[in-house]
Order: structure tokens, then sequence, then C-alpha cells
């Protein structure tokens, strides 16, 4: 099983939403950070360690991650180009995180609701 990690800004609205959505797929293992340090949940070096994939919402996160987390850094860090104009669980958002996942992970099964 894949251990996936979605990243953003505050870990509010975007990674939550991606963490929520995905949950439910019985073949990924979903977790959500954010790289500010006053994020819900910010990014530790045991998220990063743990994750064999990390999508950033956006390329300054990818940097911020490989910069900060260069030493436990192992997994391949994937910018899904998602902007900060989404509210938690938005509709657009969810089809937008469901195509560029695709994108990336064509062997992953879409989640029926």
């Amino acid at each position: 099983m894949k251990r996936v990690l979605f990243v953003c800004s505050q870990n509010r609205l975007r990674s939550p939403t991606a963490e929520q959505h995905f949950a439910a797929r019985p073949d990924i293992e979903v977790a959500s950070a954010g790289t500010n340090h006053d994020a819900e949940n910010p990014l530790t070096d045991e998220l990063v360690g743990w994750a064999d994939l990390i999508f950033a919402m956006e390329r300054q996160h990818r940097s911020k991650i490989q910069k900060r987390f260069r030493r436990v850094l192992r997994a391949r860090v994937i910018v899904l180009d998602i902007p900060d104009e989404y509210d938690f669980m938005d509709p657009d958002l969810i089809r937008l995180l469901d195509v560029r996942m695709a994108r990336h992970l064509p062997g992953l099964a879409a989640v029926e609701e």
C-alpha cells in the first residue's frame, strides 16, 4: 500500500480536502500537512519520511519541502498546480484533484461515492 502525503501552506483547505477525499481508497494510505509553521498540522520529518509520494499543491510547497527536509526526503514530490482559491471540500476542488491525481497515478481506481 502506498503512503501518500498531500501538502499545502496552512493545511486548512486544499490538503485536508485531498486527504479526506482519498481516505476511503483501499489502495493508499493518506495524510496531509502544511508547510507553514502555524499550519493546522505542520509538516514534520516524520511525515516526510513516512510518505512514498508527496503531492504539493504549488511549486513553492515543493521548494520548501526540498529545502527543509532534504535529509529525510526519499519520496518523489509532485506539484499538482492547484491554486489557493477553493474552500474545504469544494466540489470543483475535488474534481480537479481527481483529474490531477489520475494523471500522476493512473493505476489508482476512482473511489465510488
